[in-house]
Parts: structure tokens; sequence; C-alpha cells
């Protein structure tokens, strides 16, 4: 299952798209986003999220 962030929670800190091995995290119009097609489950973004804006999709 992926991950999805939590638009109204997330501070756009930009932490969990260097810790995604896949590349799965981008800011898209001023939201960062989890692409689903590329997201593996790892949950390394969860981790280093410190507004807990990360949860499975």
């Amino acid at each position: 299952m992926a991950h999805k962030i939590n638009t109204d929670t997330c501070i756009n800190c930009g932490a969990c798209e260097s810790e995604c091995p896949e590349s799965a995290i981008s800011e898209i119009d001023g939201n960062m986003v989890i692409d689903q097609d590329k997201c593996v489950d790892c949950g390394s973004c969860v981790d280093v999220c410190p507004s807990d804006s990360i949860h499975p999709a």
C-alpha cells in the first residue's frame, strides 16, 4: 500500500522528498505529493516527517 501526504497538515519542509529511495515525492503547485505508482511503501518518508502528515493511502 502506498503512502499519501495530508496537505492540510504538511508544512512543505521537503524532508520526505530527499529521503525517498524511489524519488516518488515531489512538490506540485506548492504541495508535497507522493506518486502512487512509484511508492513502494518503505516508510522512509513517514519516519522523517516532522508534522506527521504522511499516512498509508
